[in-house]
């Protein structure tokens, strides 16, 4: 089917989308959609066509992307807080033939050279008398409907720009297959009904907000309230107006909730499920909701490449530290670096099989074939133990292997040691080159504020509870880590 077929056929009256106090019904959002189908098509944007959405979380982009989706063009989503010239690469390696900009966080679009990105002819603005030779999108919705177009299966939907966290970002390519085959593997575990409400506050140009947050919400005929912009005292405040009971968020959002003061059990009795994913999850900050106050939040895996999930912790059995078991419909291989199958209870690299793997990165055989088999295997690169009972733990990427004289050091473990240190609020590890040993281990910390550290008080530290190998040789104190979107430590710039 057509992704866009998923929010039709729920009741006209229900509550699809809550953003700034003004609600979209299921009928209402359909209307649109189909409005703004006939509109995108009578400006001559069809099956194939890349369209770019400069958006936040806003029912704009909801709107934009399931309409874009129903003609059969693929849509970009690209991160509108992004600089200049990282969105100008991005849309000239998509080949974008449209873009809709919402001006007010799109920042850096003005300082976007149009002619070089020759392939551009169509803007749609959001706002009145924001961008000269635009569309109005407002204007665009009183076009009449037209109907979703058939697609095959494997029909390129989304290319999603990995996050990069160890070089420049691909252009990953997800067709209507991989999008639909996730949110149904998800459905599987009967996780949400359409009585749900979600807090919506992950990115939408991230997988994780796309089609977790967004796709699997649409699905199963719940509501979202969407949230652009985080803030800790103001999601208690969402959690209570909204009645909200599906909270998915990266940790830090988890992280900087538990550092209010003044919390009550009341603030979460509505949550049923808590949800986190797209970097680790400290494990002390998930010990901490459970024994205050009862809230189990449950980690998941995935990757864009995975459309994206496919571990997840869940029910009263989980294990904290474990990203869960397997989804239904997905497979999993923990592979050594010959090729072969690990022995049960070895650490290897986890590969993924399933309909929602995704297609390969745009225009780029190469880094395609480093990462999908001739049997359509997935090799994510992660490093991973799976117990007895089938629960997945994560150790580590294997681009961010440190070998200190013959000796493999995963940096999760050192950063994992360094954040208990009662000083440090956060840390980052990296390999540099070393003249005797190869490479060495440099981290990165960051003090808890009013705090002082000494380098060599921190080295010390580590050689308390570390191999002396895998302790750090040098100690940089830092103000904040570089991260993405979603927290994720970007190990290319500390390198």
């Amino acid at each position: 089917m057509n992704f866009a077929e998923i929010i039709e056929g729920h009741p006209d009256s229900s509550t699809a989308l809550i953003c700034d106090g003004l609600t979209t019904s299921y009928g209402v959002l359909t209307e649109q959609v189909g409005r703004l189908r006939g509109a995108l098509s009578a400006l001559g944007i069809g099956v194939g066509d890349r369209v770019a959405l400069l958006c936040g979380n806003s029912p704009h982009f909801v709107v934009s992307y399931f309409a874009c989706l129903g003609i059969g063009a693929t849509v970009v989503p690209l991160n509108p807080s992004s600089p200049a010239p990282e969105l100008q690469r991005e849309l000239q390696v998509a080949g974008a033939k449209a873009i809709v900009v919402e001006p007010t966080l799109a920042s850096a679009w003005p300082e976007i050279d149009r002619s070089a990105v020759p392939s551009l002819t169509t803007v749609i603005s959001t706002e009145d008398h924001q961008i000269q030779d635009a569309h109005n999108l407002n204007t665009l919705l009183d076009h009449a409907s037209i109907p979703i177009s058939p697609i095959v299966r494997d029909q390129l939907a989304v290319l999603m720009f990995t996050s990069g966290t160890a070089g420049a970002p691909k252009a990953a390519m997800l067709s209507h297959q991989n999008l639909e085959s996730n949110v149904r593997q998800l459905d599987d575990l009967s996780l949400m009904t359409s009585d749900d409400a979600v807090y919506g506050v992950l990115p939408l140009f991230h997988i994780f907000g796309l089609n977790v947050m967004l796709g699997f919400t649409m699905f199963v005929g719940a509501s979202v309230v969407l949230i652009d912009r985080f803030d800790p005292l103001g999601a208690l405040e969402t959690f209570a107006k909204h009645k909200i009971t599906v909270v998915p968020g990266a940790p830090q959002v988890w992280s900087a909730i538990a550092q209010l003061p003044g919390l009550s059990s009341s603030t979460f009795a509505g949550i049923r499920i808590a949800l986190t994913g797209s970097a680790k999850m400290p494990e002390s900050v998930t010990r901490f909701f459970e024994k205050q106050f009862n809230l189990k939040i449950y980690e998941g895996y995935g990757l864009t490449e995975a459309s994206p999930v496919v571990t997840i912790s869940i029910g009263d059995d989980f294990k904290i530290g474990s990203v869960g078991r397997v989804l239904p419909g997905v497979e999993v291989r923990l592979v050594d670096e010959n090729g072969e199958d690990t022995l049960s209870g070895d650490t290897g690299e986890l590969w993924v099989r399933g309909d929602n793997v995704f297609l390969g990165y745009l225009d780029d055989p190469q880094a395609t074939s480093r990462v999908l088999t001739p049997e359509g295997w997935l090799r994510t690169g992660d490093v991973a133990v799976i117990d007895d009972e089938g629960y997945a733990f994560l150790v580590d990427r294997i681009k961010d292997l440190i070998i200190v004289s013959g000796f493999n050091v995963y940096p999760a473990e050192v950063e994992s040691v360094l954040i208990g240190h009662p000083h440090i609020a956060s840390a980052a590890v990296v390999g540099v080159p070393h003249p005797q040993t190869g490479e060495a281990v440099r981290a990165f910390v960051v003090p808890v504020a009013g705090e002082n550290l000494d380098e060599q008080a921190v080295i010390e530290f580590c050689q308390l509870h570390l191999a002396r190998y895998k302790c750090p040789s040098s100690v940089l104190i830092v103000d904040a880590l570089p991260v993405g979107g979603t927290g994720k430590v970007l190990r290319r710039e500390l390198h």
